[in-house]
């Protein structure tokens, strides 16, 4: 592990021969090839267009590595050295993202990018190292090529996805967010907020205990998200109805409605009744005002709606909590 972290064990780029330059630069494309691949396959269902660009980055990579292999071939012969990326000490790697379902559009573009800069960064220092005139030629046409294909995710989309398909691309994608995480959060942290409210303020006025109280109001929290959190992940796998992964909504869902509960829970923390009460009090207004905010902002509900109804419900539920505690 400490060998890993360290770099122990590892050649550096300085060490590395031209023939292990070569290998190394063919390595990476394969790798970086088979990245653009994963990446197309990952956004053909929702983002065919853009998922035609990887393709013919894909391409490109594929081209660069045959170019490579055969020069190779010329000078060192058909054997190949196995050199790769985590070899080399210093050597940039590649996040783990094209692993992740669903892949972000827009982060896929910005990553594609950074792939480009960092691997003309790699050719420009390799070709500083090249002593044969072939070779050195290769590489810096291969640096000049990587330059230039820095915004080849950009200039392919704009070649395969015009503007009408991008912003529908982006209406997909925001859709998706607001199914997979808002849409759950939010129904979390309405029920966290208002179904609590109840509970904790009848137990604040039956004891006037601050501990009591708080304790009461950590349980109902706690309790509430993890009920939310399960019953939003096994009623939807996602896949019929398109919201998304069922793990990522159950947590969506539970640690909001697990915070909405939370927020008035803590001020119990104070050991004085009445400043508890007050500060439990003002947080239940802003969480009313925040899910009224985010019911406007993503949902596309007016916001004096939105807030008539939050605050309307909210009122409802903290009275009788109150009146209860009082009974």
């Amino acid at each position: 592990m400490l060998s890993r972290v360290f770099g122990f064990g590892r050649r550096s780029f300085e060490s590395l021969s031209e023939q292990e330059i070569l290998a190394l630069a063919i390595s990476s494309e394969e790798d970086d090839g088979r990245i653009y691949r994963a990446y197309a396959d990952g956004l053909r269902d929702e983002f065919p267009q853009s998922a035609k660009v990887f393709d013919e980055m894909a391409d490109e990579e594929e081209s660069h590595r045959a170019a490579l292999i055969e020069l190779h071939r010329t000078r060192f012969g058909e054997r190949i050295p196995l050199i790769r990326r985590e070899h080399v000490r210093g050597y940039y790697d590649r996040k783990p993202d094209w692993l992740v379902r669903p892949l972000g559009i827009e982060r896929v573009r910005s990553q594609a990018e950074e792939m480009e800069r960092q691997a003309e960064r790699f050719y420009v220092e390799a070709a500083k190292r090249a002593g044969d005139a072939a070779t050195r030629k290769l590489l810096g046409d291969l640096a000049a090529a990587e330059r230039s294909h820095e915004s080849l995710a950009r200039r392919l989309g704009e070649k395969l996805v015009p503007e009408d398909v991008r912003a529908e691309e982006a209406t997909t994608e925001r859709r998706q967010f607001i199914l997979t995480y808002v849409q759950p959060g939010l129904a979390g942290l309405m029920d966290g907020s208002v179904s609590t409210l109840a509970p904790i303020f009848a137990a604040a006025f039956a004891t006037q205990d601050t501990w009591q109280t708080f304790l009461v109001g950590l349980s109902a929290s706690v309790g509430a998200g993890i009920s939310m959190g399960f019953t939003e992940a096994a009623h939807d796998d996602g896949k019929l109805s398109g919201r998304g992964s069922p793990l990522k909504r159950g947590l969506s869902s539970g640690i909001m409605t697990a915070i909405g509960g939370l927020g008035h829970a803590l001020p119990y923390l104070i050991p004085h009744f009445w400043t508890a009460t007050t500060v439990a009090a003002a947080v239940v207004f802003v969480e009313l005002w925040a899910i009224a905010f985010i019911q406007n902002r993503y949902m596309e509900t007016p916001f004096l709606r939105a807030a008539f109804q939050v605050v309307l419900g909210g009122a409802l539920v903290f009275g009788a909590g109150v009146l209860i505690g009082n009974a």
